[in-house]
């Protein structure tokens, strides 16, 4: 699954899809969240952990106040507002790193691109608000169109497919399609085909298995596996105890050729991600090797992640 590297800016950030997978960093400021919920939701905390986030190496930021679970509490747009506002402006003052938010709301995605974020990541793919195609449009801003199987507010309980992967790949044309007559740039959107979102551990692994078909679409691929019930189904473990099979599925979709990974924990996914690029796409990080090949002996001093990927 190798392409021809495309090259695209969001915010501070330029992206060359095809070179290597990047790393979108998770940051719920949610009371419900199934991983973190409540954990980040004041803004000391918040902000604390999107500047140790951009250290650990992420490439993109992704501000969620409302989550997908079934179970959790559904926002009116001032209310998410008032969450997401405040941590969007002070990353966009302070810290070098693209911006997401997470919103199928085209009210709040108004809000937060003009408060400094580059990305909308609309969960329901633009069908839950036919505004939200040209908010995205106007701004000139990056989307990411999932999949989803029910409503954002009420994804399916009982999912059902007669071929997943070609019931997503047509929602998300229909998604492709609908952003493009908005006047999103095609080179700006993203699809992700929704993995523990509406679907069953069945269907979320023949997606994974069958990525390349979504290749078809000829966007950058974003996918959100990290911590979801088909890692902990695999694994045999509770949402605090998935991250080696995170990582192991990390590493599989950089040899699939997935552009962008939605993780929670980021230095070990950056880390994960960059073995696997150096080994299967031939990338070679661009600072100089901190230790002989050959002694094992370290050469220079170590630098932070994020000082190496201000060069990458």
């Amino acid at each position: 699954m190798q392409d021809a590297p495309r090259t695209v800016t969001f915010g501070p950030k330029r992206f060359c899809f095809g070179r290597r997978t990047y790393v979108m960093g998770v940051l719920n400021v949610t009371r419900d969240s199934f991983s973190d919920g409540g954990r980040y939701l004041a803004f000391d905390r918040a902000v604390a952990r999107a500047e140790e986030m951009v250290e650990e190496g992420a490439d993109i930021i992704d501000v969620g106040a409302e989550s997908a679970r079934l179970e959790a509490e559904k926002l009116d747009p001032a209310a998410e507002l008032e969450r997401l506002l405040p941590v969007i402006e002070w990353i966009a003052r302070h810290l070098e790193v693209a911006i997401s938010v997470d919103t199928y709301k085209s009210v709040v995605a108004e809000a937060v691109l003009q408060a400094g974020a580059h990305i909308i990541n609309d969960i329901s793919g633009l069908h839950e608000d036919p505004e939200m195609a040209g908010v995205v449009a106007r701004h000139g801003a990056g989307l990411v169109v999932m999949h989803l199987q029910g409503s954002a507010r009420q994804p399916a309980r009982q999912p059902r497919y007669d071929d997943v992967v070609a019931e997503v790949t047509a929602y998300l044309q229909a998604s492709i399609q609908t952003a493009r007559q908005a006047g999103v740039a095609p080179d700006r959107i993203m699809v992700d085909p929704g993995i523990g979102v509406g679907k069953l551990t069945e269907h979320n692994l023949a997606l994974l298995r069958e990525l390349p078909r979504l290749k078809a679409l000829g966007h950058p691929i974003l996918v959100g596996h990290s911590r979801t019930s088909v890692i902990g189904n695999l694994v045999d473990a509770p949402i605090g105890d998935r991250l080696e099979g995170t990582l192991g599925a990390t590493a599989a979709l950089v040899a699939l050729g997935v552009d962008v990974v939605r993780v929670h924990d980021v230095r070990a996914n950056v880390r994960a991600a960059r073995v696997a690029d150096a080994i299967l796409r031939g990338w070679t990080p661009p600072w100089p090797w901190a230790f002989d090949a050959v002694t094992g002996e370290q050469r220079r001093p170590l630098r932070s992640l994020r000082e190496l990927a201000r060069q990458d």
